[in-house]
């Protein structure tokens, strides 16, 4: 009976550190063919399309598209142009989307400042929400988080992707 108690004892014990070294894991993004990283904390977010020469942008899935979709774009603005004009402009494309629902803007700061624009639309008969992270790397430069997904399950990973916007960095050296 005492070995069966200390050999449950031991297999939970060893359960408990790998579920610790399990949800502990982070993978850094970063391609040659562009120049910012961010950290991914969640293995759920899976590679769907990885920049070319061709086409900067990149995406990540979590599980399905419907579950969570994450596209970053790099955006080229004028010198002094502000981040709200940035954001009406993407609103202004985002109006065609069925059932569009302007949501509210806030302040986000991580590594590079930012807005988050929030917005919920209708995809398929769901309510589907975008969470948009501008974030701005220079007079010049905005790159965009684009988060979609059902409402639901993006008001779920709310902490995974705002830790993720906020790890998101211009890489040196490039």
């Amino acid at each position: 009976m005492k070995i069966n108690k200390l050999s449950i004892a031991v297999s939970a014990a060893f359960c408990l550190v790998f579920s610790v070294a399990a949800f502990g894991q982070t993978e850094t993004f970063s391609d040659p063919n562009v120049d910012y990283t961010f950290d991914i904390s969640d293995t759920n977010w899976k590679l769907t399309s990885r920049p070319s020469n061709i086409s900067p942008n990149v995406s990540y899935v979590y599980g399905t598209r419907s579950d969570g979709y994450l596209e970053v774009r790099k955006l080229s603005i004028d010198s002094g142009e502000e981040m709200r004009d940035v954001i009406k402009s993407e609103e202004d494309s985002l109006q065609f989307k069925p059932g569009f629902v302007a949501g509210k803007e806030e302040s986000f700061s991580g590594n590079l400042p930012g807005r988050v624009y929030n917005f919920e639309f209708l995809k398929s008969g769901r309510n589907w929400s975008g969470r948009y992270y501008f974030l701005k790397a220079d007079d010049n430069t905005v790159y965009v988080m684009r988060f979609e997904g059902y409402r639901d399950k993006l008001l779920s990973l709310r902490n995974v992707i705002d830790s993720m916007a906020r790890t998101f960095n211009i890489a040196t050296g490039k």
